[in-house]
């Protein structure tokens, strides 16, 4: 979590991050690698700190963001393995909302991410391109909604509140998300099966 008042830049943020990822994943694995590893260890990291602790907040979400970056980077094959995992674990949280209601079984949170993992070190460069590609859109798409919210709330906004990042969740009722998100993943898996993901000659 974050002040309110960092909502609008962080959620820029993170839209661009998911447009690099969504265009140029396989290229910039690394660089994609450390966006997410970043935003996840901001993510962590800032919510131990209270919500009145504005300084805490700021401080922690940077340096669990920095040491976020650095595990993924470093661990470059477990950060395959994740990225297929993560993509597995978005999948059942997105399947599921549209045939159930609540939080998926353990068993699909389980099944899913293993699957994704293990498909993400069997085909690598594949797997890349796909779970960045779609990974990639779904952040522009969480990131655009968050700019929304960020800038109708400017509005309403009181001191002390927070924003808190929720990647894998949408509000209710936005029906148009899943077509967003598909025309999005697609476009950015051709072009990096036509252009920045093709095998250097």
């Amino acid at each position: 979590m974050l002040p309110h008042s960092y909502e609008l830049p962080a959620a820029i943020l993170i839209a661009l991050g998911g447009a690099v990822s969504c265009v140029a994943g396989y290229r910039l694995f690394k660089t994609v690698l450390a966006i997410y590893g970043f935003i996840f260890g901001a993510m962590l990291a800032s919510s131990f700190m209270g919500a009145s602790n504005t300084t805490g907040m700021i401080a922690a979400a940077v340096g669990g963001g920095v040491v976020g970056a650095l595990v993924l980077v470093l661990a470059y094959f477990v950060g395959i393995a994740l990225v297929g995992a993560g993509l597995g674990a978005l999948v059942a949280h997105f399947g599921w909302s549209y045939v159930g209601h609540g939080d998926p079984p353990i068993a699909m949170l389980i099944l899913l991410p293993i699957v994704g993992a293990m498909a993400a070190m069997f085909l690598q460069r594949y797997v890349i391109i796909v779970t960045t590609a779609f990974g990639g859109a779904w952040t522009v798409v969480t990131g655009g909604i968050a700019i929304v919210a960020a800038r109708a709330a400017d509005r309403v906004s009181k001191v002390g509140d927070v924003w808190i990042f929720y990647p894998t969740s949408v509000p209710p009722g936005q029906r148009w998300v899943p077509i967003v998100w598909v025309v999005l993943g697609l476009v950015g898996l051709g072009v990096q099966l036509g252009v920045t993901g093709r095998k250097r000659k």
